[in-house]
């Protein structure tokens, strides 16, 4: 049996503290449908989230997981949930996994409550959430309440997510051990993901991007790799993985000479992550952060090859993405507090002149400003 991640007491702890934000929120009880909702209230670690799973939190201290046979163990042995408190929904022909998810809630004394429900997740498609809503009518729009209680970290998170970067470190030296011209993407690819698996680490909610030449200006992962050219451009985004706790980190990797372009491309994206860093203060809007790095960008000139977000928050994630949501937009007003972790990424992409630059890392919220996690610094990088 695999022992929860945390102890105990801290589960108990987030519990409270969910519960409180219920019933602050006038709710009687909350439908959980995202698995980071589930991973950080129970220590529940499935992609079993895939087909249809709820936990039901009640605000009077109760909490139960309706999932399917196969996920039965799985909650058994990777959360501090008691076998009572796990049930399992018929799976034939016909069945009907939202009307048995209203059962359970009536069989708890929650007919006619007012209940919240987390809709923005992978963890609950369109066809299942209506199939909710038929069941119990009037349920309440709560995505953010527990999302919300997850930005700011415990000691034991920051601890996990700091060994995250340890191994996305690793993975950034495995890359540049590997990488040169005629190296192909996929020993590149392979070397990072040996990194962190070795490291005790697991995959990550997303897939590596790798992309070189034309393709070093994309930003997501594709199928097919390639062999480097002499002269070439490799970018990588990636993160270590450690308890499901991310750390990402970014880089364009210059095969051969570097040019004039990804001379200029790289000192402003350094000077934006700069910039970016000396913006993150505890209670200042996240709006400030984007600010900084759109302000030097346009000033460098680069205002038609940067993108319209600069970062986003780290912490437990689930596939398809390892976003925490919120990101770094313009006007986003959240304060930043103590105890987040952001991944800050300075991306430049000219589609004019074929030239990519990237450069991030993520960094700790504290109270003199951001720590950043990477023992890796941020000079350009060839190979």
């Amino acid at each position: 049996m695999t022992p929860p991640l945390f102890e105990r007491s801290e589960y108990a702890d987030r519990q409270a503290r969910a519960r409180a934000a219920l019933r602050e929120a006038g709710l009687d009880a909350l439908l959980v449908f995202a698995p980071e909702s589930m991973f950080w209230l129970t220590g529940y670690d499935t992609f079993g989230f895939a087909m249809f799973q709820c936990m039901v939190l009640r605000a009077d201290g109760g909490i139960d997981l309706l999932t399917r046979l196969p996920d039965l163990r799985q909650a058994q042995n990777t959360s501090v949930l008691a076998d009572d408190q796990i049930h399992v929904w018929s799976e034939v022909e016909g069945a009907n996994s939202a009307q048995d998810l209203a059962e359970l809630c009536r069989m708890r004394g929650l007919a006619g409550a007012r209940m919240g429900i987390e809709t923005q997740t992978a963890g609950l498609t369109h066809w299942n959430g209506q199939a909710v809503a038929a069941a119990l009518p009037g349920l309440v729009e709560a995505s953010s309440l527990i999302r919300t209680l997850r930005h700011v970290k415990s000691p034991t998170e920051l601890a996990m997510i700091r060994r995250a970067a340890e191994l996305s470190d690793d993975a950034l030296d495995a890359a540049l051990a590997t990488a040169g011209p005629g190296a192909f993407e996929g020993d590149i690819h392979a070397a990072m993901q040996s990194a962190i698996l070795s490291g005790g680490g697991e995959p990550a909610g997303n897939e590596t991007v790798i992309g070189s030449g034309p393709n070093a200006l994309l930003c997501r992962s594709y199928a097919g790799r390639r062999h480097l050219d002499a002269e070439d451009q490799l970018t990588l985004e990636w993160s270590g993985s450690f308890g499901r706790y991310h750390a990402a980190m970014m880089r364009t990797i210059v095969i051969g000479t570097p040019s004039d372009t990804h001379k200029r491309m790289h000192a402003a994206c350094d000077e934006a992550l700069a910039a970016c860093e000396a913006a993150i203060r505890p209670g200042a809007p996240m709006s400030d952060v984007y600010d900084a790095h759109a302000r030097v960008f346009d000033a460098h000139g680069f205002a038609e090859a940067r993108l319209q977000a600069c970062g986003y928050g780290m912490g437990a994630v689930y596939n398809p993405i390892w976003v925490e949501f919120p990101m770094f937009y313009a006007g986003n007003p959240l304060p930043m507090q103590v105890g987040q972790v952001f991944f800050l990424h300075m991306i430049l992409m000219d589609s004019a002149m074929g030239c990519a630059m990237t450069l991030g890392h993520s960094v700790e919220v504290t109270e003199t400003g951001p720590k950043r996690l990477s023992r890796h610094g941020t000079h350009l990088l060839t190979a």
